[in-house]
């Protein structure tokens, strides 16, 4: 328990020294009055549709498992997916939202090693989605930088391409890998989670509607910060925002600082600088951006304090369980 808090510590320290280190640089008398003048009508737009994408978290773990063949109804899908948010956005916890989530799921009565894979191809076809919008409008994008860009941009967006694929191949055959390999604990885990990919990836019927519900996440993602951007008054156009933020989300799923704080404002202020947007602009937009997905979350807290079990009486409970729970699954075979 100690090292899993004293893994939270280091994270929080990096994050706050990645903000602390883009603020360095920047304005910071320019920032605050352009936060301050943020446009309040298009926040609370921006507030609405957080909401909806929590909606849509839900719709698309659903998809997920019921290509997996496992029941699960679309009330319990949504408020599970809230419940989630809100320990990703809100807690500094060891035990993150997608591990409640997975648990929360095991607890209704689903199979653990399910649960687990539900939760994580869920967040692998959120990638892929991500991947698939860069594969599509990145080309566009990248021929209207300058010369010298392009070449690292195009090597980028081949290597994403590429790793992914490798990555979800590699993942369909863990469970046929030589038994050699099977004594180390986390392949003997990941060997569960082989034959849901194939189940998924491999079978049209179940990608398509999965793939749907992620690309359409990923555009109202990309939707969501172009409406607060216009609340900032900074100038970018829809389509920049819909090449830069997947690879903003992708580089802030490397999972070094708290809830993706401070990485994720460090590659908006990259990002971003390549459509003209200034340093000071582009940190605000990814703050507030963090904070905006924050207050929507909160909420989700009380939505968990409702339904809780109730044999767990305070989260160090929930998160020992958690921990017991995910133990045992790499022993299931």
């Amino acid at each position: 328990m100690i090292k899993k808090w004293l893994a939270v510590l280091v994270k929080f320290i990096i994050s706050a020294a990645l903000i602390l280190w883009l603020m360095d640089g920047i304005d910071l008398t320019q920032a605050w009055d352009r936060a301050r003048e943020a446009d309040r009508g298009l926040l609370t737009f921006s507030l609405l549709i957080v909401v909806f994408q929590i909606f849509m978290g839900g719709v698309r773990w659903r998809a997920v498992m019921l290509a997996l063949n496992v029941p699960f109804k679309l009330v319990s899908a949504v408020r599970l997916f809230y419940i989630g948010a809100f320990f990703n956005q809100t807690l500094p916890s060891s035990v993150g939202g997608d591990a409640v989530r997975m648990y929360m799921a095991f607890k209704s009565g689903m199979e653990l090693p399910k649960a687990i894979n539900g939760v994580m191809l869920e967040r692998v076809s959120m990638i892929v989605a991500l991947v698939i919008i860069l594969a599509v409008v990145g080309p566009i994008f990248v021929l209207q930088l300058d010369a010298s860009l392009q070449i690292w941009m195009w090597f980028a967006l081949v290597a994403v391409v590429v790793g992914l694929l490798f990555g979800i191949a590699f993942i369909m055959i863990l469970d046929r890998l030589p038994t050699k390999f099977k004594h180390w604990r986390l392949v003997r885990g990941l060997g569960h989670l082989a034959g849901d990919t194939r189940m998924l990836f491999l079978h049209f019927k179940n990608l398509l509607p999965v793939l749907v519900w992620c690309v359409l996440a990923t555009v109202s993602i990309s939707f969501f910060v172009y409406v607060l951007g216009l609340s900032l008054g900074l100038e970018f156009k829809f389509t920049d925002a819909l090449v830069l933020v997947p690879g903003v989300l992708l580089v802030a799923t490397i999972p070094i600082s708290i809830g993706g704080w401070g990485v994720r404002e460090g590659a908006m202020v990259t990002a971003f600088s390549l459509v003209g947007v200034p340093a000071s602009g582009a940190l605000v937009l990814s703050l507030l951006m963090g904070l905006v997905a924050m207050v929507v979350a909160l909420p989700g807290g009380l939505v968990w304090l409702i339904g809780r079990d109730k044999n767990s009486t305070s989260l160090k409970d929930m998160e020992q369980k958690i921990e017991n729970e995910m133990d045992h699954v790499q022993d299931l075979k």
